[in-house]
């Protein structure tokens, strides 16, 4: 069992470094054309952030102070989950980077593709006078040094002979003196004209040397919507968390419940996880929207907490204001035995609240019991099916009250006809369902396994990260149903 702890700590911290090694390699690596400031701030974000995701959970188990905790809690958290989608998304986005690099390739090889000439003919007088204003290289091949005027396709050509030309009284000496040198003004012409055809290439051009590489703006065009794309999913995962729960309601019916109990309502809550972040403000957004249902009966079905009595009690005060004329019920989670469970069965009984401790209670119409958590077993204190369900009366409907759903195949041997869980929180983080699904019967919702339906709520709160992505956190009012009436 300890070979299999130790192997299972070293995977997760073999993935927990390649993921931050992707991480840097794409956002800061590739993303910077030099060593610098930028990728030396980038390199100690990458170093920093999991510290304080480590520091984040290893704080509240550790016993370390409060205010501590919650330093690290935000930052430490938040880190983990953008983590998460930033993989996924820089994941995605390797398919979208040879294909940007051929769009930018075959762009610049468009842009550095001359433009065919047209030839100047006698039936294109605007080409004719835009050759003519300028001179051309053609003019010395046609006329040779000693031609004593110019060709009769350049009528413009008289005009820039100068002074001699106009006079027509130089000797022949100095005409072939001025026409010997007219030729040397042209080939600035060619020098300016003829080589824009390789203009692409020059330094004026653009090019990958007058700003970053091709290579290097593919990256930063997909590490930037990586990055929007993560932090984007994390803030409105977190904001789903903080606004508080939604209400649900689910009908159930039971063969054995009687027609007066017909439309009981119990309001099931569970995995709250009151810590470090979630905190008073949390809880009293829960009882309102409890209260706002006016069930007949509360259900608390584990994980009210993370942390201890001392640290956490005022953040559990607000659910002495739950109201239902049945009462309000709880039982333990897997994290109150992290956070010493028999000091907070005493403490919700003081906030009125009834723990089931293996136990039952009758309410009009059917039994209600419920069961520790199996993580109690480590204490003396694990679910006995028997002692909560052995002696009832078979002919009345039941329904447990038990944290995780994996008990479902007891609850089934004990004749249960409805048990009420949570746990999962639904997956909590997509895509977190998929792996839930790997160790749990039921991830969310209402399904049936042989006579007994086990019904499943995503939760009021969150573990870790205050963030859900596609599994919203809920309340569920189930409302029983009698097939007598």
């Amino acid at each position: 069992m300890v070979v299999v702890v130790v192997l299972t700590g070293l995977a997760a911290v073999a993935v927990l470094v390649a993921a931050h090694w992707y991480v840097w390699r794409r956002l800061v690596r590739d993303t910077t054309s030099a060593p610098g400031a930028a990728r030396r701030l980038g390199t100690v974000a990458i170093i920093l952030l999991p510290v304080l995701s480590v520091g984040a959970m290893s704080s509240s188990r550790s016993g370390a102070p409060f205010l501590l905790q919650q330093i690290l809690a935000w930052p430490g958290f938040l880190w983990l989950a953008t983590l998460l989608y930033l993989v996924l998304a820089l994941v995605v986005a390797e398919a979208a980077r040879p294909a940007l690099r051929r769009f930018l390739a075959r762009r610049d090889a468009t842009a550095k593709t001359p433009e065919p000439t047209t030839p100047t003919g006698p039936r294109d007088e605007a080409a004719t006078e835009r050759t003519t204003s300028e001179p051309s290289t053609a003019e010395p091949s046609t006329t040779g040094p000693g031609a004593e005027e110019p060709s009769t396709t350049e009528p413009g050509a008289a005009a820039k002979t100068g002074a001699a030309t106009k006079a027509g009284t130089a000797t022949k000496t100095e005409a072939a003196t001025e026409t010997e040198a007219e030729p040397i003004a042209p080939p600035s012409a060619p020098a300016a004209t003829v080589p824009s055809a390789a203009a692409p290439s020059g330094p004026s051009a653009p090019s990958s040397s007058s700003g970053p590489s091709r290579r290097l703006f593919v990256s930063r065009a997909v590490g930037g919507a990586a990055a929007t794309a993560a932090l984007a999913t994390v803030g409105y995962g977190t904001y789903g968390v903080l606004r508080g729960p939604s209400v649900k309601r689910v009908t159930v019916p039971l063969a054995k419940l009687p027609r007066a109990a017909h439309g009981f309502r119990i309001a099931v809550v569970s995995d709250i996880h009151l810590g470090p972040i979630l905190g008073s403000a949390h809880t009293r957004r829960i009882v309102r929207a409890i209260n706002s249902t006016r069930p007949d009966l509360i259900a608390v079905v584990g994980d009210m907490v993370d942390g201890s009595v001392q640290d956490l009690g005022p953040a559990a005060e607000p659910l002495v204001g739950l109201e239902a004329p049945h009462g309000s019920f709880f039982v333990t989670g897997n994290h109150e035995y992290y956070s010493d469970a028999s000091a907070w069965i005493d403490h919700v009984r003081e906030l009125g609240l009834r723990p089931l401790e293996n136990e039952r209670v009758e309410i009009a119409g059917f039994d209600l019991a419920g069961v520790n958590d199996i993580a109690g077993e480590t204490e003396g204190a694990g679910p006995d099916f028997v002692k909560a369900l052995g002696d009832r009366d078979p002919a009345r409907a039941s329904v447990l009250l038990a944290h995780q759903p994996v008990v479902i195949h007891d609850a089934v041997r004990h004749g249960v006809d409805l048990q009420l869980s949570g746990h999962t929180h639904g997956g909590q983080l997509w895509p977190g369902n998929l792996i839930a699904g790997f160790a749990n019967p039921t991830v969310a919702g209402l399904e049936r396994y042989q006579d007994t339906q086990l019904y499943v709520s995503r939760g009021a709160g969150a573990w870790g990260p205050p963030v859900r992505v596609g599994a919203p956190s809920d309340i569920t009012v189930v409302e029983l149903a009698s097939r007598q009436a």
